[in-house]
Order: C-alpha cells, then sequence, then structure tokens
C-alpha cells in the first residue's frame, strides 16, 4: 500500500518548531507539503545551530534544527508583502487541501490570505491556525515560542529542584510533543469529517491549552487536596530512591526508580551494599523519602566505580527499574534497539551530504513506501517545480515574477 496521506496537499505557512514538527508528521507520510517561505522573512530555524561541520558558512540550508523538522517537504519562495502574492497564493490554496500557519492571530488576514479568503477559492479547505493562546480572547494577540508556552502554562513552577528557580525543558517539551501532535489529530479528524460531509473546517488551536491540558495531576492535587506542587527535581513520591547518579567515566550515569522494598533490597545486593538495606534510616519508603538526600550519598559513593550500561543491566534483571544516561553519539551509534528498528535514516541533503534524520516513532505495518524520502528542502528550492507543475505557470511567467521579487 502506498503512504496514507499520499494525494493531500497542504499549503504550509508555520515556521520556528511546533508549526513545522506539525507538518512533517504530514510530509512524512505521504502528503504534499509546500512550504511558502520568503528570504525577506526568513524562517528563524534556518539560521540557527547546529549547522554541519559546526559552520554556517553564510547559508541558509546547514541547520540541523531546521533540517530534522523539514523532510519531505518542498519550499517555495514567496515575498507576502508584494501585492501580488495574495493572488498567487490563493491559487496554490486553490489546489490544496490543508492551509497551515502558526503567526499570530489575524496575520493570513492582513495578508490577504485568510480563511476567509481560502474558503471563496476552496470551500471545503482545512485551514489550521495554532497561536500561542488561541485566535480570541482577551490574550489572544499576545505571541511567543515554546519556552513562553512553557511558562505560561505552570511547566515552569514543576520543573527543576526544590528551592531553586525554575529550570525548564526549553522549547523541547511545549513544541515538539503537544502542540504538534494535538494539532496533527485536528488536521486528520477534520480530513475525515470532509470525506463524510464535504465540509471543511477552520481549526483554532491554542498551544497553550494543549500543554495545560497534559498537566492534570498539578491541577487534580491543587483542586482536590489544596496542596500547590511544587518543583521536585528528580523525586517523586512513589518511588525511593530516585534519581540520577554518577557512574565512571567522564559525564556518566544511572537513573534509576525504586518502586517498593523488594526492589531496594535488589539495589542493595547489586551494589554490594546489603548493609543499607538492614539500616534503620532506610527500612522503609517513608524513611528513605525523609532521608534522600543521605541516602543519595550512600548510592552515589558505589556507583561511581561502576559502568552505567554494565550497572543498568544488573539492576534490570534483578526487576529494579534503570536506564544509563546517554549521549546524542550513544543514540547514533551503539543503541541496539534504535538500530533495529531502523529509526536514524541518512539521507543526501544537497548541501550538508549524508545526514541522519529521526524516523516516525511509529511504523505502519501495511506501508510497502520509506517514510523517510526527501532531506528538508533548500530555500525556494522547488519554487519553479510547484508553480510550473501545479499552477501551470510558464517559464517566461516565473521569470517577470522572480524579476519583480514576488518570488523572493
Amino acid at each position: 500500500m502506498t503512504l496514507p496521506l499520499r494525494g493531500v496537499r497542504v499549503v504550509d505557512f508555520t515556521w520556528l518548531g511546533a508549526g513545522p514538527y506539525t507538518t512533517r508528521a504530514m510530509a512524512d507520510h505521504g502528503a504534499d507539503v509546500i512550504r511558502v517561505e520568503s528570504g525577506k522573512r526568513l524562517d528563524r530555524l534556518r539560521i540557527l545551530p547546529p549547522f554541519r561541520d559546526g559552520k554556517r558558512l553564510d547559508s541558509l540550508n546547514r541547520s540541523g534544527y531546521f533540517a530534522d523538522r523539514n523532510t519531505n517537504k518542498r519550499s517555495v519562495t514567496v515575498n507576502l508583502k508584494h501585492p501580488e502574492a495574495p493572488a498567487i497564493i490563493l491559487r496554490l490554496i486553490e489546489t490544496a487541501d490543508v492551509v497551515t500557519s502558526n503567526f499570530a492571530p489575524g496575520t493570513m488576514a492582513k495578508l490577504g490570505v485568510g480563511y476567509d479568503e481560502a474558503r471563496a477559492v476552496r470551500p471545503d479547505v482545512i485551514y489550521l491556525e495554532m497561536g500561542m493562546q488561541g485566535g480570541y480572547g482577551p490574550d489572544a494577540n499576545v505571541v511567543g515560542y515554546g519556552q513562553t508556552v512553557s511558562a505560561l502554562t505552570g511547566l515552569y513552577h514543576l520543573s527543576g529542584l526544590p528551592d531553586q528557580v525554575p529550570v525548564g525543558t526549553g522549547t523541547n517539551y511545549p513544541d515538539h510533543v503537544p502542540a504538534p501532535m494535538h494539532a496533527t489529530f485536528a488536521i486528520l479528524a477534520a480530513l475525515r469529517h470532509r470525506r463524510r460531509t464535504g465540509e471543511g473546517q477552520h481549526i483554532d488551536l491554542s498551544q497553550a491549552e494543549t500543554m495545560v491540558g497534559l498537566l492534570g495531576p498539578a491541577m487534580v492535587d491543587a483542586t482536590a487536596n489544596g496542596h500547590d506542587t511544587m518543583r521536585q527535581g528528580n523525586l517523586a513520591h512513589d518511588a525511593a530512591p530516585q534519581g540520577v547518579y554518577r557512574c565512571s567515566g567522564d559525564d556518566r550515569w544511572l537513573a534509576l526508580s525504586v518502586l517498593d522494598d523488594d526492589q531496594w533490597r535488589a539495589l542493595c545486593e547489586v551494589l554490594g551494599a546489603e548493609e543499607l538495606a538492614g539500616d534503620a534510616r532506610f527500612s522503609s519508603m517513608r524513611d528513605r523519602h525523609a532521608r534522600h538526600e543521605e541516602l543519595d550519598a550512600e548510592i552515589t559513593a558505589r556507583t561511581t566505580a561502576r559502568d552505567a550500561v554494565e550497572l543498568m543491566h544488573e539492576l534490570q534483571r534483578r526487576g529494579v527499574p534503570a536506564g544509563a544516561m546517554k549521549d546524542y553519539r550513544d543514540l547514533l551509534e551503539n543503541d541496539p534497539q534504535l538500530r533495529h528498528r531502523g529509526h536514524f535514516v541518512v539521507l543526501d541533503h544537497p548541501e550538508m551530504g549524508p545526514s541522519a534524520y529521526n524516523a516516525p516513532p511509529f511504523r505502519l505495518s501495511s506501508i510497502d513506501e520509506p517514510v523517510l524520502r526527501a532531506p528538508a528542502p533548500l530555500l525556494g528550492q522547488h519554487t519553479r517545480e510547484v508553480l510550473t507543475e501545479v499552477l501551470g505557470l510558464s517559464g517566461s511567467e516565473i521569470d517577470a515574477m522572480t524579476t519583480d521579487e514576488l518570488l523572493a
């Protein structure tokens, strides 16, 4: 069978993190995703590190950050501030099933390609806008990024060490998990609805609300118990010891979590510290919680001379949840599970050469096409191809538009 979204076309105005990650999920599964970009107003990901060989080289096409979020897409450059831009964009939208944007609310309408204009040329269009806080309400026009969303929604309140300043996850979590996955689900639901009814949809997604919805336990604790869940570092109510412990080697660590007394005794035996199992200070889960700093020191004294991977396997064989901390070199070269599943796929990028890309984390058993087929596009790489193939423009028409800086 072919890829499930083969035949679906997306005209994609998203940039930075959450939006491109949404449309990448669609492109990887067969959708024709046409990125509308502009050299006049760059997607900042194109100029953010890491760069291939550590060198940007005055190029807009060497960012690994951009590359990993834009596989299988085509790039068209259009100067959206040009007076003729709405006409050419609406001609593209007329051929599309889905339009996506994560600009501030109202931006697409100001550019002359908002939902009303899109629906006029494509009545059944599915039109996604994913502002930071949605398209309406008193704070709808407040813009931000992944870190802003994390702070605004309470994630940073929960993240960090007790009695210290909040330390968050950067943009990693909101930009790459809840917002794009909810957006992708909404698009797929809208496509299914259109197939049944012939109706399009205007999808208004709030990136902030996708995060709030994932903080349920803290919300329940506050409403039911009046308790403010604060930053706990690596601690957990249902495990002790729990933490990350230094092992032998440079920056090598082991994460472990002990959930009951049997696991505690097994940990002590593996560490050769049977005396700790009989130590009255640590005899129960409550005791271990109360003296977690003393306990962490005792465990660290015994893990620093141990190899993290070997210790991980010993503990896992005894039923103790444990995992060696891996760096990206470990993941790329030394992870047998990822290698077995073919998670990393090497694609030959026109400027960066052979580069490793993350495959989607799920596999569809009936698909016989490769999911990762093409690397991220160069800026404007497919402008002529798309305008010729999709809109039927001639070479001379495209040349004139280029001279007029419409295609810039």
